[in-house]
């Protein structure tokens, strides 16, 4: 097991919208904390991204109809507080196209639990900073929510039958945007690495393109498999794989479009040197 731990990329701009989208997920998650765990499969079907809800919205409009029985037979906390409060189990999920596109937005600062929290806000922390500084501010968090659309739609179209039902929460994809951004864009950046190897583990600093890599190629393994036997295993890895390969696609395309604010800081340095032949120093070499 491979777990990234610093990168070695300095930054010239302080990270606003990754702190702040770090922040979001974070206060969103502890607001949960209270709920009870029927009460917060509610919130997770309401506004979560059910593949089924979009199939419906885009299609025949009809609402989707999900029997919250059914979703929490698994967590025995959850049927406890069902059988106590007797209330009716059928959550009915508009279908129209503004709530199913909206429910996108909401899943993406949505999360299950802290250890889910922490992995892709720690993802976000060491690579979304320089990727952040790249673009600036305002294109890099579009680039984010376009980006975590994508990831979206690309688990609704490769959901199985059984998947369809089920909410999908976590801003995963649109972190995987965030890594696919910065293999193309910093591959030889030096990251440093936590490995595990049994029951050892040591440091080790490897180039970027080959942490990620390493990490898209687990994913596709996953999602692979997922789609073979027809289960997702509760994760969506195809949200992950397409959040990584739009990263890779529309950074370049992007770089292309908004200067590097570095490269012109550094050249503009350069060129305020002024050649004074009357000093003495300028002929030291």
């Amino acid at each position: 097991m491979l777990f990234p731990l610093i990168d070695e990329n300095p930054t010239r701009r302080w990270p606003f919208v990754t702190v702040g989208l770090i922040a979001i997920n974070s206060l969103l998650l502890l607001a949960m904390i209270g709920l009870d765990p029927l009460t917060h499969n509610r919130v997770f079907l309401e506004y979560g991204f059910v593949p089924q809800r979009f199939t419906e919205a885009i299609g025949s409009g009809e609402a989707v109809r999900i029997d919250l029985a059914d979703l929490v037979a698994s967590s025995p906390e959850a049927r406890e507080v069902l059988e106590k409060s007797q209330q009716d189990t059928t959550v009915i999920l508009p279908g129209t196209l503004t709530a199913a596109l909206g429910t996108i937005f909401s899943s993406m600062f949505l999360h299950a639990g802290f250890a889910h929290l922490i992995g892709n806000m720690w993802f976000l922390w060491i690579f979304g900073n320089n990727v952040e500084d790249r673009l600036g501010h305002v294109p890099y968090l579009l680039f984010y929510l376009l980006g975590g659309i994508f990831a979206a739609l690309t688990h609704w179209g490769t959901a199985t039958s059984t998947g369809a039902l089920i909410p999908t929460v976590g801003a995963s994809g649109a972190v995987a945007v965030v890594l696919g951004a910065y293999a193309v864009t910093y591959p030889k950046a030096q990251v440093r690495c936590l490995l595990f190897l049994f029951v050892i583990f040591f440091m080790i600093d490897l180039p970027a393109l080959v942490v990620l890599g390493i990490w898209i190629t687990f994913q596709l393994v996953q999602g692979i498999g997922a789609l073979h036997v027809g289960l997702d295993g509760g994760v969506a890895w195809w949200a992950h794989i397409g959040g990584f390969l739009f990263g890779m696609a529309i950074m370049p395309l992007l770089s292309m479009i908004i200067p590097d604010k570095t490269y012109q800081a550094v050249f503009k340095e350069e060129r305020s040197f002024q050649f004074d032949p009357r000093r003495h120093d300028d002929f030291r070499f």
